[in-house]
């Protein structure tokens, strides 16, 4: 519960996340601000409106996260249509909680100031480049994301004003010192016990087992004597990395005639703007600036656009697909060139073109070392592909056995010895080809040996063909197969019983004032008293604080078993108060009131979710 507490105060809707993740936070968290109110929506939160595509950009994100969560095993849950339903449900009751801690926030008057929203962003890391904030890079991912400069900072300022109220209430909880060091004290008790043990495994050889029994045991318990299904498999592996070929200067000039794209720098223009709310402004901003006016200047001092403005107005390096439209819109050619006033979505704008980058073509020896890789790469790949064919048509063509496959391959097949389900050879320990050998598909009738494989492609450009050269099918162990260990079985069994029949009758003369003619005669002794703490993980430990508190002089009695199992008498001598080191005691408040602050976290949430009006629209159902 407490790590439900931190990822809530921590939560990706309530912070700017970094890197690339940013690009599925904005989309998940800000789309309310994006997308207007139309009657295609996902829910309704008190009137306020979560829009079909803001909820499926949110499903989009949350399977990209899945996907590099589970790898290959998504695909598996994504053709699940329950599951998916399942997480579409789940990503709509995150938008509506969402919903429900932005209005609250909003009741209760919080809020963000332009400089703590400025401060935000600038601390983000990804809009950072060598730890230093970067415009362009800024610019860039805000347009990749379909925001302009605003909305994003409006998005922000509401997710920081939902973080204040999660703070808010994480930090109301507390404990008082008296509360404190009781509890320390409770937490650190010492408990000092000695312990007498009765040794299971020497009764066990005192024990007798007839057939009688072992056979019953047997019996009843069959299915604890299963010979699980076994396979012995061939198998011929191909590897592209082994078929490296060489490369000529021709293929190589070749390649890069062919391939220049992939060598060149497009094109980048360097631009400044200057934003303005009103056409007034922007024509009064183009005026000065036609008189000789800085720009840099006018725009740190007019510019509403409060991250560019930091800058002289610079947007810094942008290639084309990175440009906002308004820029490539207005037509700039010159280095220097002024536009006109240009009316956009977050305002006026006048735009510099301050310098340009022209496409450049890396030199082909530059780049030599680097064709000649993808060069004799991708001839390997042809020769695998090549061989990967004749090894397929081979293997299809014999299937009763793979010696046609071993001619085409030019190897010797591998044979494997016996394995289970539980122990697939290393080599072998592909899903593919997993799937493939358990399947039952290659199993012939009564163990005997059943077709070929297909060619069975798996990561890293690697092939195999295989068969179940032999196949034992699951079944119960004979009796004399497992006569031994059932009879070792029965003997423990035994021991277990007699030694808790000692304990008990050894534990009431332990209370009856008589225990030390009793451990005596039973040859046992209590050994030196042990300290056990209360956050011991071992059953003595469990058993001795379960122990009511001793007299003085008086041992409290009981009875556990170890971690081997043996039956141990207990003798419980004193109870120590302990203390904790601060930095511990300050651990355990954290944990505490971080524990009771996500139970009134919830608790908000459940009370705000009882007292809103929600509909949902028909979209939970996945989408074919």
């Amino acid at each position: 519960m407490m790590d439900n507490l931190r990822a809530a105060a921590n939560h990706v809707v309530l912070k700017i996340i970094l890197g690339l993740i940013i690009v599925s936070f904005i989309l998940t968290g800000v789309g309310n601000y994006l997308i207007g109110g139309n009657n295609n929506y996902a829910a309704k939160v008190n009137g306020q409106e979560i829009g079909r595509s803001q909820f499926e950009n949110a499903v989009a994100a949350e399977r990209n996260r899945l996907q590099q969560k589970h790898g290959e095993r998504f695909s598996e849950l994504a053709s699940n249509e329950a599951y998916m339903k399942s997480m579409r449900q789940q990503v709509l009751s995150r938008l509506i909680d969402e919903a429900l801690l932005d209005q609250y926030a909003q009741h209760l008057g919080l809020g963000v100031s332009d400089e703590q929203v400025k401060k935000a962003i600038f601390s983000t890391q990804a809009f950072q480049n060598n730890g230093k904030f970067d415009n362009a890079r800024y610019n860039a991912l805000v347009n990749q994301m379909g925001m302009t400069a605003d909305q994003y900072a409006q998005a922000l300022r509401n997710q920081l004003t939902s973080q204040q109220l999660i703070n808010a209430i994480a930090g109301t909880d507390f404990m008082l010192k008296g509360e404190t060091d009781e509890l320390a004290a409770l937490v650190a008790q010492q408990r000092m016990v000695r312990t007498a043990t009765i040794d299971v495994n020497t009764l066990a050889q005192q024990q007798t087992a007839s057939d009688q029994e072992i056979a019953s045991y047997y019996e009843q318990n069959k299915n604890s004597f299963i010979a699980p299904e076994q396979f012995r498999v061939s198998y011929i592996k191909l590897d592209a990395a082994s078929m490296q070929q060489n490369a000529s200067d021709e293929e190589i000039q070749a390649y890069y005639d062919q391939h220049q794209d992939q060598f060149t720098q497009p094109q980048r223009n360097r631009y400044s703007v200057i934003q303005t709310k009103t056409e007034d402004e922007a024509k009064a901003v183009l005026d000065q600036l036609s008189k000789g006016a800085d720009f840099a200047t006018l725009a740190k001092e007019k510019s509403a656009d409060i991250i560019s403005a930091r800058n002289g107005g610079d947007m810094g390096w942008l290639e084309d697909s990175t440009t906002p439209d308004e820029l490539k819109k207005a037509g700039l050619k010159e280095k220097g060139q002024l536009s006109g006033v240009i009316k956009s979505s977050v305002g006026f704008l006048i735009v510099r073109l301050d310098d340009v980058q022209p496409a450049q073509v890396k030199p082909f020896n530059d780049v030599r070392d680097e064709l000649a890789a993808k060069v004799k790469q991708e001839k390997g790949l042809d020769a695998y592909y090549a061989l990967q064919q004749k090894v397929s048509d081979a293997a299809s063509n014999d299937n009763e056995s793979l010696a046609g496959a071993e001619q085409a391959a030019g190897v010797k097949a591998v044979e494997t010895g016996w394995f289970g389900r539980d122990n697939l050879p290393q080599e072998l320990n592909f899903k593919p080809v997993s799937d493939a050998i358990f399947g039952g598909a290659l199993v012939g009738e009564n163990g005997t040996p059943g077709n070929n494989s297909d060619i069975i492609t798996v990561d890293g450009d690697r092939a195999f063909v295989l068969r179940v050269s032999e196949h034992k099918a699951e079944a119960v162990k004979p009796l004399e197969e497992v006569k031994a260990q059932v009879s070792d079985i029965v003997k423990h069994n035994k021991a277990v019983q007699q030694a808790k029949l000692n304990a008990d009758k050894l534990l009431a003369d332990l209370k009856a004032g008589k225990g030390d003619e009793a451990l005596k005669a039973a040859g046992l002794s209590f050994g030196e008293p042990k300290a056990l703490s209360r956050i011991g993980q071992d059953p003595l430990s469990q058993a001795a604080f379960t122990l009511a508190l001793p007299a003085k002089d008086k041992p409290v009695y009981g009875v556990a078993n170890d971690m081997q199992g043996n039956v141990v008498l207990l003798a419980l001598d004193e109870v120590k108060a302990g203390t904790l080191p601060d930095a511990q005691k300050k651990a355990m408040v954290e944990g505490i009131t971080e524990n009771n602050a996500q139970i009134s976290f919830e608790a908000l949430m459940s009370n705000l979710r009882k007292e809103a009006k929600i509909k949902t629209g028909d979209i939970i159902d996945p989408q074919q």
